[in-house]
């Protein structure tokens, strides 16, 4: 009488997919060092804690200048200042720059006490007076301010994200030494059979002996799929020794994983193992190569039994574990190295050199691929995190035009596109609804940036505060509202707008293309009017109203650390540093959806968070449902 046991009815493809997807094999959340870090998969959301940089720096050799000193002054009528002395990178300013005076600066130094922009060492002149100045310069000038490339307080990283060299070095630059990942499932693998041999150990080629392929080749495919290998020794088609080293494996790991010894055969015993001491869920799928496969549990862990050719077991892993081993790794599927594209916008360079232009994917309405330039500059550390990889410019190209087709070669096989792409305004709120959404990518370029470029058919929703003098076919699929004001000193002395005109308080505007400034500016002429004179003419006294910050949080800060009086900023802002709070006004946020893209999923899955903002509005002071 014949031991062979039959397959049991074979199982549909689709059915072994949902088997082996039901299978519990997701570990806890862990945090690792930063060094670890590569290809880990964020588990939670990472702020930016400081400003990068973290100072006021000259972007550029020259002198460090008080602008109104050079107001005026040309090739022809130089200003003359005297010099002060020297500021190297790397050193603390141990001069400050008064009035009629220069500190000569190297690029990368902190920027001196006093100076507010940088001339150029080309257009001046060292002279036995001093320095003569040949250009005027306005505040800010080839200064790169603190929290130019990311602010503190700002969205860095969401929960999802992989982190490749380009993350690795955001986060270096943001000073974090470890991250909370999510846990890459350890997964053991057991090859069986009597005739396997390692490979270098001496090979018995006429008693049928093989050199173990599968061990080596399947701990190479789970650790790209974003598993743990974890190898054990062969296991030979013995009942007691298989299920000792299936119980053991199964106490350490997530997932087993065996190679060989599924098929029908009496020897091969390792079905009667898991059928005993665990559950078989499936034995044997209509594909091949790949028929002989199990799926089941041992205890706690989860099981899979792969065929023993190596082809096979290779075509089966990757056909049905992989996916679900990226899927608990939090790992996308993969991609190809070089994605074709149309450009979104028109590019000109014409600088007869050759270019590698980092750029980044998104889907129009219709599923055609857009490339859109992502330039923030060389030393931008977020434009690694914003591109999906780069254009190949040939060194005789003058423009690429909008329509052109290129081919964009990803920054790694693994890079996907953003299921969503926004830009506009900086928002507490938006940030924790930019949580909910599968690989979303949003570019904080300000309230007039982000409408520019919804004009122009780039980014698939633009989020928008204060008033919107600017025309543009689009649909308002939502919004908020939050309470806007000055950030100020707990106890201090500022009550209102006319402080900053009247007294002598030190204050930190917004960008002018933030819907903060807008808001803000419409709330100086309101005042100009009741003074009966023009804008102007009160800005001129507001010290620090021409020196702006990037992000929502950085004046605030810059009030909390006393380097300034007053900063434009959010309510929120100011009750989470524990700061004071003058509110000057209450801002409507409105997030536009490009007409063409109102039905692409991810900007309706989009669309369906803003229907509920009340719970997600927790802890944010001053915000409210529209």
């Amino acid at each position: 009488m014949s031991d062979r046991r039959e397959f049991r009815d074979l199982a549909s493809p689709e059915a072994a997919q949902d088997a082996v997807a039901g299978l519990d094999i997701a570990p806890e959340p862990e945090t690792v060092p930063l060094d670890a870090a590569r290809d880990r998969v964020l588990a939670e959301r990472i702020d930016a804690a400081i400003d990068v940089p973290g100072f006021d720096r000259a972007s550029m050799d020259g002198y460090a200048v008080r602008a109104r000193d050079t107001f005026g002054a040309d090739e022809a009528d130089p200003a003359t200042l005297s010099l002060a002395g020297v500021v190297h990178a790397g050193e603390e300013p141990d001069v400050t720059v008064e009035p009629g005076t220069a500190a000569e600066i190297s690029t990368g130094a902190v920027m001196p006490p006093g100076a507010d922009a940088v001339v150029m060492v080309e257009r001046t002149t060292e002279t036995d007076d001093g320095v003569e100045v040949r250009t005027a310069v306005a505040p800010g000038d080839h200064v790169m301010l603190a929290g130019a490339d990311i602010a503190a307080g700002a969205r860095a990283l969401g929960p999802g994200t992989r982190l490749t060299p380009r993350e690795i070095g955001l986060l270096s630059a943001l000073g974090v030494d470890e991250v909370p990942v999510r846990g890459r499932p350890r997964v053991a693998i057991l090859s069986t059979g009597d005739e396997l041999v390692r490979p270098g150990d001496e090979l018995d080629s006429d008693a049928g002996q093989i050199y173990d392929v599968n061990s080596y080749a399947l701990a190479s495919a789970v650790e790209e799929a974003g598993g743990d290998p974890v190898m054990y020794p062969h296991a030979g088609d013995d009942f007691e020794e298989m299920e000792r080293l299936l119980r053991e494996a199964a106490d350490e790991c997530d997932l087993v994983l065996s190679s060989g010894s599924t098929s029908a055969s009496a020897v091969d015993v390792i079905y009667r193992v898991i059928e005993e001491r665990g559950d078989l869920r499936l034995h044997g799928v209509a594909i091949k190569p790949g028929k002989p496969m199990l799926v089941g549990t041992i205890g706690d862990s989860a099981y899979v039994g792969l065929p023993g050719y190596p082809v096979s077991a290779l075509t089966i892993f990757r056909t049905f574990v992989a996916p679900a081993l990226r899927d608990a790794a939090g790992l996308p599927a993969p991609e190809t190295a070089v994605i074709t594209g149309q450009m979104a916008v028109e590019e000109r360079y014409g600088e007869g050199r050759r270019r590698l232009l980092p750029a980044g994917l998104v889907e129009d309405g219709s599923g055609a691929t857009l490339v859109y330039p992502v330039d923030k500059g060389s030393g931008a550390t977020t434009s690694l995190v914003d591109a999906d990889g780069f254009v190949d410019v040939s060194p005789g190209t003058d423009y690429l035009a909008e329509g052109e087709e290129v081919e964009v070669t990803l920054f790694s096989p693994a890079v996907r596109p953003p299921t969503l792409l926004g830009m506009g305004e900086d928002d507490p709120l938006l940030s924790r609804l930019l949580d909910a959404v599968d690989r979303p990518r949003y570019l904080p370029v300000g309230t007039a940036e982000g409408l520019r470029r919804l004009g122009e058919g780039v980014p698939d929703v633009a989020v928008v505060a204060g008033p919107i003098d600017t025309e543009i076919d689009a649909t308002d699929i939502g919004g908020w509202t939050r309470e806007w004001g000055l950030v100020v000193p707990d106890g201090s002395d500022v009550t209102g707008l006319s402080a900053l005109v009247d007294d002598s308080v030190r204050f930190v505007n917004r960008d002018s293309g933030s819907g903060l400034r807008r808001s803000f500016d419409r709330a100086l002429d309101a005042l100009a009017d009741e003074r009966g004179v023009d804008r102007a003419a009160l800005t001129e006294h507001i010290e620090g109203y021409g020196l702006t910050a990037k992000a929502h949080e950085s004046p605030a800060r810059k009030v909390r650390d006393g380097d300034a009086d007053a900063g434009l900023g959010l309510r929120t802002t100011a009750t989470k540093l524990g700061l004071g709070f003058v509110p000057l006004g209450t801002q409507s946020v409105r997030v536009l959806a490009a007409p063409d893209r109102r039905e692409k999923p991810s900007v309706a899955g989009f669309e369906s968070t803003l229907d509920d903002l009340e719970a997600r509005m927790d802890g944010l002071d001053g915000f409210d449902p529209r």
